[in-house]
C-alpha cells in the first residue's frame, strides 16, 4: 500500500533520504549513495555559487512541495475492525489466494508474471462456462462474477454454468447479489465446493440448480449466522441491530427452501458453527451429490434419474 501525503516547506540547502527496511521513505529524486553506508544525500554546494543562489531565490518566489511515500507490510493487515456493513466471515478461517485481489501489491503471492499465467488459466476455463468463486466474498469478486453469468447467458442460454466455490464466507450483500444473479439469469448454476465453503460461501454452494449441486469427497461445509458489530448511539446500535436481524432470517429462510430442511432447525444449527462433511451435507440436502467419478464428475442428475441408473457423480 502507498500512502502519500504532501507537506508544504521552505526549501534547505542540503536534502537527505533515508532507505529503511520494508518502509521506504524520500524527500528529494537527486541522490548520492556509498557503499558503506544507508544514508543517501547531495553533496553539499559552495555557499558562493551563483547558480545555487539564483535557485534558491527562485525557490522562494515559487511555493514548492515534496512528496513523502512511506510503504510498508503492516499497512495491508486486514482487520475486522473496519469492516462495514454484515460480514458472515470467521476469524479462525483461513482466506485461499484469489485472482481477484492484488495479493502481490499486499507483499503476498506470486509475482506478476505468475499471476499473469495463472489469469491466462482462468481465462480459459471462462471460455468453457467454468467460474471460480475463491476467497472472502466481497464487492469485487462479486462484481466479476455477476459480470462473469450476465455474459454466459447472452452467449448461450441453454448451456450450463459450472462455478466452483472454495470460499470462507464474506460480505452478505455482495453474496446476495450473486445469487440473485444466478436466479436471474436462464441457464442452470452447477456448483461444485472444493476445499472449503464456509458461510456464505456455502449459501452460494447450496444455491446451485437442484440437482447439480456437487462437492469433492474431502471437502468441508459449514453454516453459521451472520455477523457483525455496532457502534454510536443506541438508535445506531438498533438500526444495525434489525439489520442484521433481517439478513439472518432472509438467509435461513433460503437454507429452508435449498436444503429442504425446517426452519426452526436451520435456526439452531446455525446459532453456532456448524460443520460438515461432504457426505454429511449431502444428506443434509445442502448438495446433491458428492463426486468420486471425475470422468462423470459434472453430468445432470436428473439424466441418471431419467435412465433409471443410480447416480453415477456420486456415492
Amino acid at each position: 500500500m502507498l500512502i502519500i501525503s504532501y507537506s508544504l516547506f521552505e526549501p534547505q540547502l542540503t536534502t537527505m533520504a533515508h532507505i529503511t527496511t520494508p518502509s521506504l521513505r524520500f524527500n528529494s529524486l537527486f541522490l548520492s549513495s556509498s557503499s558503506h553506508s544507508h544514508h543517501l544525500s547531495i553533496p553539499s554546494l559552495p555557499s558562493h555559487s551563483r547558480k545555487l543562489k539564483n535557485l534558491v531565490e527562485s525557490r522562494k518566489i515559487t511555493r514548492k512541495s515534496t512528496v513523502k511515500a512511506v510503504h510498508g507490510d503492516e499497512f495491508w493487515t486486514p482487520e475486522r475492525s473496519s469492516r462495514q456493513g454484515i460480514w458472515s466471515i470467521s476469524d479462525d478461517l483461513g482466506v485461499p489466494s484469489s485472482p481477484y485481489f492484488p495479493a502481490y501489491a499486499q507483499g503476498q503471492g506470486p509475482p506478476p508474471m505468475v499471476q499473469e499465467r495463472f489469469q491466462s488459466v482462468i481465462s480459459q476455463l471462462f471460455q468453457y462456462r467454468i467460474i471460480r468463486c475463491g476467497g472472502a466474498v466481497d464487492d469485487d469478486m462479486a462484481n466479476i462474477i455477476v459480470a462473469q453469468l450476465l455474459y454466459l447467458d447472452a452467449v448461450d442460454p441453454n448451456k450450463d454454468i459450472v462455478m466452483y466455490v472454495n470460499s470462507p464466507g464474506g460480505s452478505v450483500t455482495a453474496g446476495m447479489a450473486i445469487f440473485d444473479t444466478m436466479r436471474h439469469i436462464r441457464p442452470d448454476v452447477s456448483t461444485v465446493c472444493v476445499g472449503l465453503a464456509a458461510s456464505m460461501g456455502a449459501f452460494l454452494l447450496s444455491a446451485g440448480t437442484k440437482g447439480k449441486r456437487y462437492s469433492l469427497p474431502n471437502s468441508r461445509i459449514m453454516i453459521h449466522q451472520p455477523l457483525g458489530g455496532a457502534q454510536g448511539g443506541q438508535t445506531d446500535i438498533d438500526i444495525q441491530a434489525n439489520e442484521m436481524l433481517h439478513h439472518k432470517a432472509n438467509l435461513n429462510g433460503y437454507l429452508s427452501y435449498h436444503t429442504g430442511q425446517s426452519l426452526e432447525k436451520i435456526n439452531q444449527d446455525t446459532d453456532r458453527d456448524f460443520f460438515m462433511s461432504a457426505k454429511e451435507a449431502k444428506e443434509y440436502g445442502l448438495i446433491d451429490g458428492v463426486i468420486m467419478n471425475p470422468l462423470k464428475a459434472l453430468q445432470p442428475l436428473a439424466a441418471a434419474s431419467a435412465a433409471g441408473d443410480k447416480d453415477p457423480a456420486s456415492v
